[in-house]
């Protein structure tokens, strides 16, 4: 038996009982580091997926009031545009009567002004027949003539008084 003399069946021997003698706790270390390094690496893809998730969601979120906050800004521009549009006919509105109002109001001056220039006229006139008839009277009509019209006048005065 050579064999049992040969040191190197004798190391192989030791090498195969020592892996035995390693393989086992090994195996069961390697195992459990392998085992415990997937219970992390599946716990963090499940956190993961769970903050995908809550990021999709959030990210729907902010999508949707996104597209509220456009609706009501797209609403408050629509309403401004019609409330701009109804104070333009007010104020047209409110311009035109103005117009109208001034316009009557120059032409009642007008008016006035006609009827006082036809009044400044006829008393300009009356003035100017009055002193002509006053002139021509006293040129042709004499001191006794005078008299007799006076007191005709005043006796005529008391019949148109009453």
């Amino acid at each position: 038996m050579e064999l049992l003399q040969d040191p190197r069946f004798w190391v192989a021997v030791a090498f195969v009982i020592f892996v035995v003698l390693v393989a086992r706790p090994a195996g069961r270390m390697i195992g459990g580091n392998l085992d415990s390094r997937s219970s992390r690496i599946k716990a963090e893809l499940d956190e993961a997926r769970k903050l995908r998730e809550e990021a999709q969601s959030l990210l729907a979120d902010y999508q949707r009031k996104q597209r509220d906050a456009l609706k009501e800004a797209e609403d408050v521009l629509a309403h401004a545009v019609a409330e701009a549009e109804r104070m333009q006919r007010e104020a047209s509105a409110n311009l035109d009567a103005a117009l109208a109002r001034r316009e009557r109001m120059a032409m009642d001056k007008i008016a006035q002004a006609e009827a006082q220039a036809i009044a400044d006229v006829r008393n300009r006139a009356v003035d100017v027949a009055i002193g002509a008839t006053t002139r021509l009277l006293s040129d042709t009509i004499d001191a006794h003539q005078a008299g007799a019209l006076v007191d005709s006048a005043i006796t005529d005065l008391s019949k148109q008084l009453h």
